[in-house]
């Protein structure tokens, strides 16, 4: 704990020369320190968000928040091109990884400009529009990464896991968003049909924005509470703070897979029913 007796000035100096200290206690001093500056208003709760932000990303790998490879978007090379234009503008990204015969087999990655661009040109083929795609294994760590997407120009990179089969992708908007919370843009529209998806594996893929009347509705549960209305508030108000990515909460039978977070608030979360003890007669 920081002495107080220090100044506030006095502290943040002693970060700028070395100390005996490990670099886990002195970060939590540093954070410990900008938190007091926030609640003295020399700093608003946005600037200290964000740079808790810069030191999470700063912890996190690749593995920790990519799209898993069940809720990617591909684009099958052997599809006709009227398929692949519909699917691309049904998706609405700007990028999409291109795979030929195995969703592992990922050849390079397509850009939307480019294709609506230019496939009413004769004799076009998406082939010839691909980019280099680029993979990184899990453990990349997201600093590591932002700067690699910064200085290479690159926005979209595969995730392999160790071996070699692809695990997810990640974009540079993925990154940037553990540090300055979630990126909106025209695309994001909040429907209601697109809070709860059911995965392969019977996982449930749960916006945190989704209202507990729909998220009851779906899974038959009774979840509710005075004042709460979504699924991120309720987790939020169990655990009494924001979960950290990754992190599992029970809660009256279903389990909550934190997937997506940064630290003001929960935008995905997994759901899955917790299996019922059956007692031996």
């Amino acid at each position: 704990m920081p002495d107080p007796a220090k100044s506030l000035l006095e502290r943040l100096t002693e970060f700028l020369t070395p100390q005996p200290t490990s670099a886990a206690e002195r970060r939590q001093e540093l954070i410990h320190t900008l938190r007091e500056a926030q609640t003295e208003g020399l700093i608003d709760v946005d600037a200290l968000s964000m740079i808790e932000g810069v030191f999470q990303v700063g912890q996190l790998c690749a593995r920790d928040i990519l799209v898993p490879r069940a809720q990617i978007d591909w684009i099958d090379i052997n599809l006709p091109l009227c398929e692949i234009i519909k699917n691309v503008i049904a998706a609405a990204h700007s990028r999409f990884p291109v795979f030929d015969g195995s969703r592992d087999n990922v050849i390079g990655t397509l850009l939307a400009k480019d294709l609506l661009r230019h496939s009413s040109e004769e004799d076009f083929q998406v082939r010839d529009w691909l980019r280099p795609a680029v993979f990184i294994p899990e453990s990349k760590r997201l600093s590591v990464l932002l700067r690699d997407f910064k200085d290479n120009r690159n926005h979209l990179a595969i995730v392999v896991d160790e071996y070699s089969g692809v695990a997810g992708i990640i974009t540079i908007e993925d990154v940037l968003e553990q540090i300055v919370g979630d990126i909106e843009d025209e695309h994001d529209i909040d429907e209601e049909a697109d809070n709860l998806i059911a995965l392969d594996n019977g996982d449930i893929r749960v916006k945190g924005i989704t209202e507990l009347e729909q998220f009851n509705e779906m899974l038959g549960t009774k979840f509710q509470d005075d004042g709460i209305e979504t699924v991120a508030g309720l987790v939020i108000q169990h655990l009494g703070r924001v979960p950290k990515m990754g992190e599992l909460i029970e809660m009256d039978g279903i389990a909550f897979e934190v997937q997506r977070a940064d630290p003001r608030q929960i935008h995905i979360l997994l759901a899955r029913q917790i299996p019922k003890k059956v007692n031996p007669d």
